[in-house]
């Protein structure tokens, strides 16, 4: 392996051009993939096609129907629903309700069908109309039939008449999942705004099946346009706070981007669907990029401040960490493959992109950082000795202490694996 890394380093430093070219061809031949990522946000994905319980689901949901739903709940702001405004207000939502596209049911105080005898016969109908005319006893009525009935209390009314809720139920074709379920979403919340509007004194809230699967994208996209880029600035300034240089952090960022494009390019080629646990890769990659890019980049300006020129001691920090860093990023490409024998498929493609992006990031500051940062300015500069000493006391500490430490380091580690037990496993949403 000693001959393989200073063979490499010497390549890298002598035709520097070439490697850098050979980057940009892998990083585009693999972020053409990019085009063929689509998302998806149903929660049958979860379940592997032939699972007995996603089987034994969609049997029950072809023999009777799907239970793809929007939950629209309404709390007056004096917790009282049955009066003749809310009232009012409910039989005008359930009405605009049924314009949700693809909707096939919508289910009320207004239109349940509640059945009374009439003598011989059996009278089936709305449990009320014209709220707005319904008087005292009316309305004490409605609700006592309401409260009673099992099919309303705790589904469509609080058992306390404070809050109440309207349900749509909505059968998606299945034919474009990218944007049917973004079609009811967006009506729903239109209404969700119109009741804002105009009844004042009602407070909406939604949820349901379809909800949640829009909030996952929702929650993902979010991820990616604040946290992820906060992520990049505040690593990129711990970069340039440790190496002190322009070119390394320059080298460190496109580095950790060509990665993450890379890697996501590859689950495009293979037809891996994002969700939203795959989509955590980008912020694993970046994480393990950077220690690549800072242990090449650390030994380097070492060697370089110690007077060798920019080539000989890049040559020389390949030598050192070649061969660590390819066993830490091949091993870590291994733990995530693991991930594949997990029972949902979408932390196996969580696992096949963070893998495919560890051994790219492990490349490209191999074969493209060292070239870059080469190629650009640095000043020779005299090292800062502080914080080299500091570690040198520390590790001498260290090896000085170790029959100390090895024991008191066990016990910690016992004592925190203890509590293991006491994590819950939780997927209500």
């Amino acid at each position: 392996m000693e001959k393989t890394s200073v063979a490499i380093g010497q390549w890298v430093m002598r035709h520097r051009v070439w490697s850098l070219l050979l980057s940009i061809v892998l990083v585009l031949a693999t972020a053409s993939g990019v085009k063929n990522l689509v998302f998806t946000n149903d929660y049958r994905v979860f379940f592997a096609g032939d699972d007995p319980h996603l089987v034994a689901f969609e049997t029950m949901q072809d023999t009777y129907s799907k239970n793809d739903n929007v939950l629209i709940a309404l709390a007056p702001d004096d917790g009282i629903v049955f009066k003749p405004g809310t009232l009012a207000a409910i039989a005008d939502i359930t009405e605009r309700a049924w314009q949700t596209p693809y909707s096939v049911r919508v289910d009320s105080l207004s239109n349940y069908q509640h059945t009374e005898a009439d003598g011989d016969d059996l009278m089936v109908g709305d449990l009320y109309e014209n709220a707005q005319e319904l008087d005292t006893a009316g309305l004490a009525r409605i609700k006592d039939i309401a409260l009673k009935e099992p099919l309303l209390v705790h589904r469509l009314i609080a058992s306390d008449a404070k809050v109440t809720a309207i349900n749509v139920t909505v059968e998606l074709p299945g034919l474009d999942e990218a944007t049917e379920g973004p079609e009811v979403v967006t009506y729903i919340r239109e209404l969700r705004d119109y009741i804002r509007e105009t009844y004042p004194d009602l407070k909406p809230y939604l949820t349901g099946i379809v909800m949640m699967n829009a909030a996952f994208p929702e929650a993902t996209l979010y991820d990616m346009t604040h946290l992820i880029p906060a992520a990049f600035g505040i690593i990129l300034l711990l970069v340039f706070l440790q190496l002190r240089g322009f070119g390394g952090t320059v080298g460190t960022f496109l580095t950790i981007l060509m990665s993450i494009v890379s890697a996501m390019g590859m689950a495009g080629w293979m037809g891996i669907k994002l969700s939203p646990p795959s989509m955590s890769a980008p912020t694993i990659i970046l994480t393990l990029a950077v220690a690549d890019c800072v242990h090449v980049l650390s030994n380097w300006l070492h060697k370089y401040h110690e007077g060798l020129d920019k080539c000989e001691a890049m040559s020389e920090s390949l030598r050192i960490n070649f061969s660590p860093v390819f066993l830490t990023s091949l091993t870590t490409a291994i733990g995530f493959l693991s991930l594949n024998f997990s029972d949902a498929p979408p932390f196996h493609d969580l696992g096949n992109i963070s893998a495919m992006g560890v051994m790219f990031a492990w490349f490209y500051a191999v074969f493209f950082l060292p070239a870059l940062v080469t190629l650009l300015p640095v000043k020779q500069k005299a090292e800062s000795t502080l914080g080299m000493k500091s570690m040198n006391r520390f590790a001498d500490w260290v090896v000085a202490q170790r029959r100390m430490l090895l024991p008191l380091m066990s016990v910690i580690i016992v004592g925190t694996m203890i509590f293991i037990p006491k994590n819950e496993l939780n997927d209500v949403f």
